[in-house]
């Protein structure tokens, strides 16, 4: 097992050690962070659920393809997805006005409900580390983050 500490070999194909421990910090802080959303909104969803959910509460509502393509995932993990939600009731499928053969999905009001909840305890934790980096650093942080995203969305678009 390979520690912060270890040197790693670098060459051609192979990450640097810097990016290999970047890597596993920002799974470490994403992993974390996922799990006291999921404690302190009071869900058992998965970080996958939450984001669809998102998606579907904020641009909803939507084809699944719709929900894939702006999740960034493939169909079929799409649908095992939106299952899960349909199946917890925080989604449900309608009928396509422009399409009757084809479905949407939408949220539904205990879904709402779980967005609002999940966005306030995001906001406790935004708050919580503004009180412990500074609010110079927290800027720093969105605008980094911002960047990565953009960049990684480029990236998954050139694909």
């Amino acid at each position: 097992m390979t520690r912060s500490t270890d040197t790693i070999q670098t060459g051609p194909g192979l990450a640097a050690a810097s990016d290999v421990e970047l890597g596993g910090r920002l799974r470490l802080a994403i992993t974390r962070t996922a799990r006291r959303l999921r404690q302190e909104a009071g869900t058992d969803l998965s970080p996958s659920q939450v984001a669809a959910l998102a998606t579907i509460e904020c641009h909803g509502p939507l084809a699944p393809s719709e929900v894939a393509e702006r999740e960034r995932i493939r169909r079929p993990t799409a649908t095992r997805v939106l299952a899960r939600l349909v199946e917890a009731g925080l989604v449900e499928r309608i009928p396509d006005p422009a399409d009757r053969r084809a479905k949407l999905v939408r949220a539904t009001a205990r879904g709402s409900e779980v967005y609002a909840t999940a966005r306030e305890a995001i906001a406790d934790i935004e708050r919580e580390w503004t009180a412990r980096l500074g609010a110079t650093k927290m800027r720093e942080l969105r605008e980094l983050l911002q960047e990565l995203n953009e960049r990684v969305a480029a990236r998954d678009a050139e694909a």
